[in-house]
Protein backbone atom coordinates (compact mmCIF):
# COMPACT_ATOMS: atom_id res chain seq x y z
CA UNK A 1 0.00 0.00 0.00
CA UNK A 2 1.63 3.49 -0.97
CA UNK A 3 2.31 5.59 1.81
CA UNK A 4 -0.26 8.06 1.75
CA UNK A 5 -3.12 5.78 1.59
CA UNK A 6 -1.41 3.56 4.34
CA UNK A 7 -1.67 6.51 6.83
CA UNK A 8 -5.24 7.52 5.25
CA UNK A 9 -6.59 4.05 6.63
CA UNK A 10 -4.50 4.17 10.04
CA UNK A 11 -5.52 7.28 10.51
CA UNK A 12 -9.13 6.79 9.76
CA UNK A 13 -9.14 3.58 12.04
CA UNK A 14 -7.19 5.45 14.83
CA UNK A 15 -10.56 7.27 15.33
CA UNK A 16 -12.36 4.11 16.35
CA UNK A 17 -9.63 3.22 19.66
CA UNK A 18 -10.33 -0.13 18.74
CA UNK A 19 -8.96 -2.75 21.55
CA UNK A 20 -6.68 -4.79 19.42
CA UNK A 21 -5.58 -8.37 21.67
CA UNK A 22 -3.22 -10.74 21.48
CA UNK A 23 -4.44 -13.92 20.76
CA UNK A 24 -3.04 -17.85 21.16
CA UNK A 25 0.52 -16.32 21.55
CA UNK A 26 0.45 -13.48 18.93
CA UNK A 27 1.48 -9.95 20.81
CA UNK A 28 -0.28 -7.16 21.01
CA UNK A 29 -0.20 -5.39 17.79
CA UNK A 30 2.57 -2.64 19.09
CA UNK A 31 2.52 1.12 17.78
CA UNK A 32 -0.84 2.82 17.45
CA UNK A 33 -2.67 -0.58 16.45
CA UNK A 34 -4.95 -0.22 13.08
CA UNK A 35 -8.40 -1.37 13.29
CA UNK A 36 -8.51 -4.81 14.21
CA UNK A 37 -8.62 -6.07 10.75
CA UNK A 38 -7.24 -3.73 8.09
CA UNK A 39 -10.59 -4.89 5.69
CA UNK A 40 -13.07 -3.27 8.65
CA UNK A 41 -13.18 0.25 7.79
CA UNK A 42 -16.31 1.50 9.66
CA UNK A 43 -18.83 4.13 7.72
CA UNK A 44 -19.48 7.27 9.85
CA UNK A 45 -22.00 10.27 8.83
CA UNK A 46 -22.01 13.25 9.90
CA UNK A 47 -24.55 12.55 13.05
CA UNK A 48 -26.18 9.94 15.29
CA UNK A 49 -29.55 8.17 13.61
CA UNK A 50 -31.29 6.92 16.45
CA UNK A 51 -33.84 5.61 14.06
CA UNK A 52 -31.38 2.85 13.07
CA UNK A 53 -31.60 1.46 16.71
CA UNK A 54 -35.65 1.51 16.63
CA UNK A 55 -36.35 -0.81 13.39
CA UNK A 56 -39.48 -2.99 14.72
CA UNK A 57 -37.56 -6.16 13.11
CA UNK A 58 -38.81 -9.47 14.61
CA UNK A 59 -35.38 -10.26 15.81
CA UNK A 60 -35.45 -7.45 18.26
CA UNK A 61 -39.25 -7.32 19.65
CA UNK A 62 -40.45 -10.95 20.01
CA UNK A 63 -39.36 -14.29 21.75
CA UNK A 64 -37.70 -16.47 20.14
CA UNK A 65 -38.12 -20.09 19.91
CA UNK A 66 -35.04 -21.57 22.17
CA UNK A 67 -33.72 -24.80 22.42
CA UNK A 68 -31.50 -24.14 25.60
CA UNK A 69 -33.07 -24.18 29.01
CA UNK A 70 -31.13 -22.81 32.82
CA UNK A 71 -31.24 -26.25 34.33
CA UNK A 72 -29.38 -27.63 30.98
CA UNK A 73 -26.91 -24.27 30.71
CA UNK A 74 -26.12 -24.32 34.20
CA UNK A 75 -22.31 -25.32 34.93
CA UNK A 76 -21.57 -27.96 37.23
CA UNK A 77 -17.80 -27.11 37.63
CA UNK A 78 -15.12 -25.79 35.41
CA UNK A 79 -11.93 -27.98 34.93
CA UNK A 80 -9.42 -26.73 37.35
CA UNK A 81 -11.98 -24.95 39.00
CA UNK A 82 -11.59 -23.82 43.02
CA UNK A 83 -14.57 -24.32 44.91
CA UNK A 84 -17.23 -21.95 44.59
CA UNK A 85 -19.97 -20.65 46.83
CA UNK A 86 -21.90 -18.81 43.98
CA UNK A 87 -23.89 -21.27 40.50
CA UNK A 88 -22.39 -20.30 37.50
CA UNK A 89 -24.31 -20.87 33.97
CA UNK A 90 -23.25 -20.85 30.51
CA UNK A 91 -25.05 -21.91 26.88
CA UNK A 92 -26.48 -20.00 23.61
CA UNK A 93 -29.84 -17.74 23.14
CA UNK A 94 -30.71 -17.46 19.37
CA UNK A 95 -31.70 -14.19 18.17
CA UNK A 96 -32.70 -14.93 14.90
CA UNK A 97 -34.35 -18.42 13.83
CA UNK A 98 -34.04 -17.63 10.28
CA UNK A 99 -30.14 -17.01 10.05
CA UNK A 100 -29.58 -19.54 12.34
CA UNK A 101 -27.45 -16.86 14.58
CA UNK A 102 -26.89 -17.55 18.42
CA UNK A 103 -24.93 -15.64 20.81
CA UNK A 104 -23.36 -17.30 24.10
CA UNK A 105 -23.41 -16.15 27.18
CA UNK A 106 -21.59 -17.03 30.72
CA UNK A 107 -23.67 -16.08 33.61
CA UNK A 108 -22.18 -15.51 37.02
CA UNK A 109 -24.46 -14.99 39.96
CA UNK A 110 -23.94 -13.97 43.35
CA UNK A 111 -23.28 -16.11 46.01
CA UNK A 112 -26.44 -17.99 47.38
CA UNK A 113 -27.09 -15.43 50.09
CA UNK A 114 -27.35 -12.32 48.08
CA UNK A 115 -28.27 -13.32 44.32
CA UNK A 116 -31.89 -12.48 45.17
CA UNK A 117 -31.47 -9.09 46.57
CA UNK A 118 -28.25 -7.81 43.80
CA UNK A 119 -29.05 -6.54 40.67
CA UNK A 120 -28.46 -7.64 36.98
CA UNK A 121 -24.87 -6.55 35.04
CA UNK A 122 -24.41 -7.05 31.56
CA UNK A 123 -20.68 -6.99 30.59
CA UNK A 124 -19.48 -6.05 27.18
CA UNK A 125 -16.09 -5.81 25.53
CA UNK A 126 -15.49 -4.14 22.19
CA UNK A 127 -13.15 -4.71 19.64
CA UNK A 128 -15.60 -4.65 17.41
CA UNK A 129 -14.96 -8.30 17.75
CA UNK A 130 -13.20 -9.33 20.66
CA UNK A 131 -14.89 -11.87 23.33
CA UNK A 132 -16.29 -10.56 26.43
CA UNK A 133 -15.18 -14.39 27.51
CA UNK A 134 -12.08 -13.46 27.37
CA UNK A 135 -11.38 -10.42 28.52
CA UNK A 136 -14.10 -9.47 31.03
CA UNK A 137 -14.51 -12.82 32.31
CA UNK A 138 -11.19 -14.05 32.20
CA UNK A 139 -9.07 -11.62 32.57
CA UNK A 140 -11.10 -8.39 34.37
CA UNK A 141 -14.31 -9.12 36.68
CA UNK A 142 -14.85 -12.60 36.39
CA UNK A 143 -14.80 -14.76 39.31
CA UNK A 144 -11.85 -16.61 38.24
CA UNK A 145 -8.47 -16.16 36.42
CA UNK A 146 -6.43 -18.75 34.27
CA UNK A 147 -2.84 -20.10 35.86
CA UNK A 148 -0.36 -20.11 33.27
CA UNK A 149 -0.06 -23.97 32.85
CA UNK A 150 -3.24 -23.13 30.48
CA UNK A 151 -5.18 -25.57 32.70
CA UNK A 152 -6.27 -24.33 36.17
CA UNK A 153 -7.95 -21.59 37.46
CA UNK A 154 -7.73 -19.28 40.58
CA UNK A 155 -10.06 -17.30 42.01
CA UNK A 156 -10.76 -13.46 42.05
CA UNK A 157 -11.67 -12.50 44.71
CA UNK A 158 -12.25 -8.93 43.64
CA UNK A 159 -14.76 -10.33 40.71
CA UNK A 160 -17.89 -8.10 40.40
CA UNK A 161 -20.18 -10.48 41.10
CA UNK A 162 -19.18 -9.92 44.96
CA UNK A 163 -21.71 -6.94 43.70
CA UNK A 164 -24.10 -8.21 40.77
CA UNK A 165 -25.18 -10.56 38.93
CA UNK A 166 -23.12 -10.92 36.58
CA UNK A 167 -23.85 -11.73 32.84
CA UNK A 168 -20.94 -11.72 30.20
CA UNK A 169 -21.88 -11.46 26.44
CA UNK A 170 -19.79 -12.34 23.37
CA UNK A 171 -21.11 -10.69 20.66
CA UNK A 172 -21.96 -10.02 17.65
CA UNK A 173 -22.12 -13.31 16.06
CA UNK A 174 -18.85 -14.62 14.68
CA UNK A 175 -17.14 -13.65 17.98
CA UNK A 176 -16.14 -16.17 20.34
CA UNK A 177 -18.17 -18.94 20.49
CA UNK A 178 -21.43 -16.74 19.25
CA UNK A 179 -21.79 -17.91 15.53
CA UNK A 180 -24.57 -18.08 12.27
CA UNK A 181 -25.25 -20.69 10.09
CA UNK A 182 -26.06 -18.15 7.42
CA UNK A 183 -21.55 -17.27 6.93
CA UNK A 184 -22.23 -14.19 4.68
CA UNK A 185 -23.52 -12.07 7.76
CA UNK A 186 -19.96 -11.89 9.09
CA UNK A 187 -19.27 -9.56 6.38
CA UNK A 188 -22.28 -7.11 7.14
CA UNK A 189 -21.98 -6.90 10.74
CA UNK A 190 -22.16 -3.54 12.11
CA UNK A 191 -23.29 -1.18 15.05
CA UNK A 192 -26.91 -1.10 14.62
CA UNK A 193 -27.20 -4.95 13.80
CA UNK A 194 -25.19 -5.99 17.00
CA UNK A 195 -27.73 -3.46 19.32
CA UNK A 196 -30.37 -5.38 17.87
CA UNK A 197 -29.41 -8.70 18.39
CA UNK A 198 -28.14 -7.60 21.64
CA UNK A 199 -31.29 -6.66 22.64
CA UNK A 200 -32.91 -9.67 21.19
CA UNK A 201 -30.21 -11.74 23.59
CA UNK A 202 -31.81 -10.14 26.58
CA UNK A 203 -35.45 -10.24 25.60
CA UNK A 204 -34.87 -14.21 25.38
CA UNK A 205 -32.54 -14.74 28.24
CA UNK A 206 -34.94 -12.84 30.53
CA UNK A 207 -37.85 -16.04 29.72
CA UNK A 208 -34.70 -18.38 30.37
CA UNK A 209 -34.21 -16.89 33.54
CA UNK A 210 -37.49 -15.04 34.62
CA UNK A 211 -36.77 -14.00 38.30
CA UNK A 212 -34.47 -11.45 36.71
CA UNK A 213 -36.88 -9.95 34.73
CA UNK A 214 -38.10 -7.20 37.11
CA UNK A 215 -34.43 -6.75 38.66
CA UNK A 216 -32.08 -3.26 38.43
CA UNK A 217 -30.90 -3.48 35.32
CA UNK A 218 -27.28 -2.15 34.14
CA UNK A 219 -24.56 -2.01 31.59
CA UNK A 220 -20.95 -1.73 31.96
CA UNK A 221 -18.11 -1.76 29.20
CA UNK A 222 -15.14 -0.67 27.56
CA UNK A 223 -13.02 0.93 24.97
CA UNK A 224 -15.75 -0.05 21.50
CA UNK A 225 -18.33 -0.59 24.11
CA UNK A 226 -18.52 2.65 23.94
CA UNK A 227 -20.51 2.54 21.42
CA UNK A 228 -22.26 -1.12 22.47
CA UNK A 229 -23.38 -0.12 25.49
CA UNK A 230 -25.42 3.21 25.04
CA UNK A 231 -26.71 2.12 21.56
CA UNK A 232 -28.54 -1.22 23.27
CA UNK A 233 -29.41 1.00 26.19
CA UNK A 234 -30.91 3.28 23.65
CA UNK A 235 -32.92 0.71 22.31
CA UNK A 236 -34.12 -0.94 25.66
CA UNK A 237 -35.83 2.64 26.44
CA UNK A 238 -37.22 2.90 22.97
CA UNK A 239 -39.14 -0.29 23.51
CA UNK A 240 -39.91 0.55 27.61
CA UNK A 241 -42.07 3.77 26.60
CA UNK A 242 -43.51 2.01 23.59
CA UNK A 243 -44.95 -0.83 25.72
CA UNK A 244 -45.46 2.09 28.48
CA UNK A 245 -43.45 -0.72 31.02
CA UNK A 246 -40.22 -1.84 31.87
CA UNK A 247 -39.64 -4.88 29.68
CA UNK A 248 -36.07 -4.83 30.73
CA UNK A 249 -35.58 -2.85 34.11
CA UNK A 250 -32.82 -0.54 33.25
CA UNK A 251 -31.53 1.68 35.57
CA UNK A 252 -28.29 2.95 34.29
CA UNK A 253 -24.77 2.66 32.08
CA UNK A 254 -21.11 2.44 33.12
CA UNK A 255 -18.24 3.00 30.51
CA UNK A 256 -14.51 2.42 31.07
CA UNK A 257 -11.78 4.27 28.56
CA UNK A 258 -14.43 4.02 25.77
CA UNK A 259 -14.52 5.24 22.19
CA UNK A 260 -17.02 8.47 22.95
CA UNK A 261 -16.72 11.42 20.33
CA UNK A 262 -14.41 10.78 17.05
CA UNK A 263 -12.76 13.80 16.64
CA UNK A 264 -11.93 14.03 20.78
CA UNK A 265 -10.84 10.54 20.94
CA UNK A 266 -8.11 11.05 18.47
CA UNK A 267 -6.88 13.98 19.33
CA UNK A 268 -6.83 13.00 23.17
CA UNK A 269 -4.51 10.01 22.35
CA UNK A 270 -2.44 12.10 20.65
CA UNK A 271 -1.72 14.91 23.46
CA UNK A 272 -1.97 12.02 26.16
CA UNK A 273 1.21 10.16 24.16
CA UNK A 274 2.55 13.97 23.88
CA UNK A 275 1.90 14.83 27.82
CA UNK A 276 3.80 11.25 28.71
CA UNK A 277 7.36 12.51 27.14
CA UNK A 278 6.30 8.96 24.94
CA UNK A 279 6.26 11.25 21.70
CA UNK A 280 7.44 15.02 20.47
CA UNK A 281 4.62 18.08 20.82
CA UNK A 282 5.71 18.68 17.16
CA UNK A 283 4.87 15.13 16.23
CA UNK A 284 1.31 14.83 17.99
CA UNK A 285 0.38 18.72 16.92
CA UNK A 286 1.36 17.51 13.33
CA UNK A 287 -1.03 14.48 13.16
CA UNK A 288 -3.54 16.32 15.05
CA UNK A 289 -3.02 19.29 12.62
CA UNK A 290 -1.88 18.66 9.44
CA UNK A 291 -3.43 15.19 8.65
CA UNK A 292 -6.67 14.24 6.76
CA UNK A 293 -8.65 12.02 8.71
CA UNK A 294 -12.08 12.23 6.68
CA UNK A 295 -12.96 8.80 4.86
CA UNK A 296 -12.94 11.06 1.31
CA UNK A 297 -8.87 11.88 1.93
CA UNK A 298 -6.79 10.79 -0.87
CA UNK A 299 -3.37 12.47 -0.39
CA UNK A 300 -1.73 13.41 2.58
CA UNK A 301 0.95 15.90 3.31
CA UNK A 302 4.84 14.44 3.99
CA UNK A 303 4.96 16.31 7.40
CA UNK A 304 1.28 14.35 8.29
CA UNK A 305 3.23 10.86 7.11
CA UNK A 306 6.62 11.73 8.72
CA UNK A 307 5.16 12.37 12.23
CA UNK A 308 2.60 9.23 12.07
CA UNK A 309 5.68 6.67 11.47
CA UNK A 310 7.88 8.52 14.12
CA UNK A 311 4.64 8.36 16.48
CA UNK A 312 4.65 4.48 15.16
CA UNK A 313 8.44 3.96 16.07
CA UNK A 314 8.17 5.97 19.08
CA UNK A 315 5.51 3.86 20.83
CA UNK A 316 6.22 0.59 19.09
CA UNK A 317 8.00 -1.28 22.53
CA UNK A 318 5.28 -0.11 24.35
CA UNK A 319 2.28 -1.92 25.54
CA UNK A 320 -0.20 1.12 24.37
CA UNK A 321 -2.87 -0.03 26.38
CA UNK A 322 -1.07 0.17 29.64
CA UNK A 323 2.20 2.60 28.76
CA UNK A 324 3.95 1.02 31.83
CA UNK A 325 3.36 -2.32 31.49
CA UNK A 326 5.74 -5.07 31.10
CA UNK A 327 4.79 -6.88 27.63
CA UNK A 328 4.83 -10.53 27.35
CA UNK A 329 7.54 -12.40 25.42
CA UNK A 330 7.05 -16.01 25.63
CA UNK A 331 3.30 -17.31 23.90
CA UNK A 332 3.92 -20.32 25.37
CA UNK A 333 2.01 -21.45 28.42
CA UNK A 334 4.47 -23.64 31.55
CA UNK A 335 4.34 -27.08 33.01
CA UNK A 336 3.47 -25.93 36.04
CA UNK A 337 1.55 -23.10 36.50
CA UNK A 338 3.73 -20.44 37.88
CA UNK A 339 2.49 -18.29 41.29
CA UNK A 340 -0.03 -15.92 40.58
CA UNK A 341 -1.33 -12.89 42.33
CA UNK A 342 -4.58 -11.25 41.55
CA UNK A 343 -2.73 -7.58 41.68
CA UNK A 344 -0.03 -8.23 39.61
CA UNK A 345 -1.59 -9.03 36.09
CA UNK A 346 0.52 -11.48 34.17
CA UNK A 347 1.03 -10.26 30.23
CA UNK A 348 0.70 -12.64 29.12
CA UNK A 349 -2.79 -14.07 29.86
CA UNK A 350 -3.95 -14.24 26.58
CA UNK A 351 -2.19 -16.46 25.69
CA UNK A 352 -3.42 -19.35 28.98
CA UNK A 353 -6.91 -18.08 28.02
CA UNK A 354 -6.39 -18.84 24.40
CA UNK A 355 -5.32 -22.24 25.62
CA UNK A 356 -7.65 -22.76 28.46
CA UNK A 357 -10.94 -22.16 26.46
CA UNK A 358 -9.59 -24.34 22.95
CA UNK A 359 -9.67 -27.72 25.40
CA UNK A 360 -12.36 -29.77 24.85
CA UNK A 361 -13.28 -30.48 28.57
CA UNK A 362 -13.73 -26.93 29.23
CA UNK A 363 -15.56 -25.91 26.09
CA UNK A 364 -18.11 -29.47 27.35
CA UNK A 365 -18.29 -27.87 30.71
CA UNK A 366 -19.04 -24.32 29.21
CA UNK A 367 -21.64 -26.07 26.99
CA UNK A 368 -19.98 -24.31 23.47
CA UNK A 369 -21.01 -25.40 20.32
CA UNK A 370 -18.25 -25.50 19.18
CA UNK A 371 -19.45 -27.94 15.91
CA UNK A 372 -20.75 -24.33 14.88
CA UNK A 373 -17.84 -22.88 14.66
CA UNK A 374 -15.40 -22.42 11.71
CA UNK A 375 -12.70 -21.99 13.53
CA UNK A 376 -10.69 -21.89 16.95
CA UNK A 377 -11.93 -20.07 19.70
CA UNK A 378 -10.08 -16.42 19.31
CA UNK A 379 -10.24 -13.87 21.89
CA UNK A 380 -10.86 -11.18 18.66
CA UNK A 381 -12.52 -12.69 15.76
CA UNK A 382 -10.70 -13.11 12.14
CA UNK A 383 -14.14 -14.03 10.28
CA UNK A 384 -16.02 -11.20 10.73
CA UNK A 385 -14.35 -9.17 7.53
CA UNK A 386 -16.84 -5.98 7.71
CA UNK A 387 -18.14 -3.51 9.49
CA UNK A 388 -21.08 -1.43 8.22
CA UNK A 389 -21.58 1.75 10.30
CA UNK A 390 -20.13 3.34 13.50
CA UNK A 391 -21.44 6.73 14.48
CA UNK A 392 -18.90 9.52 14.91
CA UNK A 393 -20.19 10.10 18.30
CA UNK A 394 -22.58 8.49 20.71
CA UNK A 395 -22.64 11.82 22.97
CA UNK A 396 -26.40 12.31 21.76
CA UNK A 397 -27.47 9.13 23.77
CA UNK A 398 -25.82 10.18 26.69
CA UNK A 399 -27.51 12.83 27.00
CA UNK A 400 -30.92 11.01 26.15
CA UNK A 401 -29.90 8.85 29.00
CA UNK A 402 -29.24 11.86 31.47
CA UNK A 403 -32.90 13.33 30.28
CA UNK A 404 -34.26 10.23 31.35
CA UNK A 405 -33.16 9.95 34.85
CA UNK A 406 -30.60 7.06 34.14
CA UNK A 407 -27.74 6.70 36.07
CA UNK A 408 -24.36 7.21 33.71
CA UNK A 409 -20.88 6.61 34.44
CA UNK A 410 -17.86 6.76 32.79
CA UNK A 411 -14.40 6.24 33.88
CA UNK A 412 -10.77 5.90 32.75
CA UNK A 413 -7.98 4.15 33.65
CA UNK A 414 -5.61 6.78 33.62
CA UNK A 415 -2.30 5.08 32.30
CA UNK A 416 -3.92 3.55 29.35
CA UNK A 417 -2.29 4.95 25.82
CA UNK A 418 -5.28 3.85 23.20
CA UNK A 419 -8.36 5.38 24.32
CA UNK A 420 -7.12 7.70 27.32
CA UNK A 421 -8.03 9.75 30.17
CA UNK A 422 -7.25 13.10 27.97
CA UNK A 423 -10.00 12.00 25.30
CA UNK A 424 -12.79 11.11 27.67
CA UNK A 425 -12.42 14.50 29.99
CA UNK A 426 -12.87 15.93 25.61
CA UNK A 427 -15.25 14.08 25.13
CA UNK A 428 -17.46 15.25 28.49
CA UNK A 429 -16.20 19.14 27.97
CA UNK A 430 -17.82 18.91 24.26
CA UNK A 431 -21.35 17.87 26.30
CA UNK A 432 -20.86 21.37 27.92
CA UNK A 433 -22.37 20.23 31.44
CA UNK A 434 -22.32 22.33 34.98
CA UNK A 435 -20.63 20.81 37.46
CA UNK A 436 -22.50 19.65 40.67
CA UNK A 437 -19.29 18.51 42.74
CA UNK A 438 -16.35 19.55 41.74
CA UNK A 439 -12.96 17.85 40.78
CA UNK A 440 -11.79 15.83 43.83
CA UNK A 441 -9.93 12.51 44.95
CA UNK A 442 -11.48 9.65 45.69
CA UNK A 443 -10.20 6.87 48.56
CA UNK A 444 -9.74 3.32 48.90
CA UNK A 445 -8.29 1.91 51.83
CA UNK A 446 -6.56 5.32 52.91
CA UNK A 447 -5.33 6.01 49.34
CA UNK A 448 -6.31 7.89 46.46
CA UNK A 449 -8.04 5.44 43.85
CA UNK A 450 -8.24 8.33 41.33
CA UNK A 451 -10.02 11.29 40.74
CA UNK A 452 -13.91 12.26 40.36
CA UNK A 453 -16.47 14.77 39.02
CA UNK A 454 -20.22 15.06 39.38
CA UNK A 455 -22.15 16.97 36.96
CA UNK A 456 -25.49 18.02 37.03
CA UNK A 457 -27.71 15.76 35.27
CA UNK A 458 -26.07 12.71 37.20
CA UNK A 459 -23.13 12.30 34.59
CA UNK A 460 -20.27 11.08 37.03
CA UNK A 461 -16.96 11.03 35.63
CA UNK A 462 -14.48 8.73 37.60
CA UNK A 463 -10.18 8.02 36.74
CA UNK A 464 -8.70 5.35 37.81
CA UNK A 465 -5.31 5.77 39.13
CA UNK A 466 -2.70 3.03 37.24
CA UNK A 467 -5.33 1.56 35.38
CA UNK A 468 -4.61 0.38 31.95
CA UNK A 469 -7.72 -0.01 29.60
CA UNK A 470 -8.62 -2.94 31.20
CA UNK A 471 -9.51 -1.25 34.36
CA UNK A 472 -10.00 -4.71 36.27
CA UNK A 473 -7.16 -6.29 35.26
CA UNK A 474 -4.74 -3.72 36.24
CA UNK A 475 -6.19 -2.58 39.56
CA UNK A 476 -9.14 -4.83 40.42
CA UNK A 477 -10.21 -3.83 44.47
CA UNK A 478 -10.20 0.10 42.88
CA UNK A 479 -12.61 -1.84 39.78
CA UNK A 480 -14.96 -3.28 42.35
CA UNK A 481 -14.92 -0.23 44.79
CA UNK A 482 -15.73 1.54 41.61
CA UNK A 483 -18.80 -0.51 40.33
CA UNK A 484 -20.15 -1.32 43.88
CA UNK A 485 -20.81 2.81 44.32
CA UNK A 486 -22.02 2.81 40.80
CA UNK A 487 -24.91 -0.15 41.17
CA UNK A 488 -25.63 1.21 44.52
CA UNK A 489 -26.33 5.25 43.64
CA UNK A 490 -23.19 6.42 46.07
CA UNK A 491 -20.85 8.89 45.41
CA UNK A 492 -17.12 7.61 45.51
CA UNK A 493 -15.59 8.21 49.54
CA UNK A 494 -13.74 11.25 49.26
CA UNK A 495 -12.54 10.73 52.71
CA UNK A 496 -9.03 8.96 53.11
CA UNK A 497 -10.74 6.68 55.96
CA UNK A 498 -10.32 2.97 55.44
CA UNK A 499 -13.58 2.00 53.48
Amino acid sequence: MEGSNRVILLLFCLVLSCFVAQTHGKQKEQGIPLFRNSGLKPKSSGALDTSLFEQETAANIRHIPQEGSKEGDKIGKLPGQPPVDFSQYGGYVTVNKVAGRALYYYFAEADDQHKASLPLLLWLNGGPGCSSLAYGAMQELGPFRVHSDGKTLFANRFAWNKAANVLFLESPAGVGFSYSNTTSEYETRGDTNTAEDNYAFLVNWLERFPEYKNRPFYIAGESYAGHYVPQLAHIILHHNKKATKAIINLKGIIIGNAVINEETDNRGMYDFLASHALVTDEDAYNVINLCDSSPNATTQSNQCIDSNDAINNAVSSLDIYNIYAPRCFSSNVTERPKKASILQFDPCSDNYVYFYLNRPDVQSALHANVTRLTHDWEACSDVISGWGDSPPTIIPLLQEFMANGLRVWVFSGDIDGRVPVTSTKYSIKKMNLPVKTAWHAWYLNGEVGGYTEVYKGDLTFATVREAGHQVPSYQPARGLSLISHFLNGTPLPNTARPT
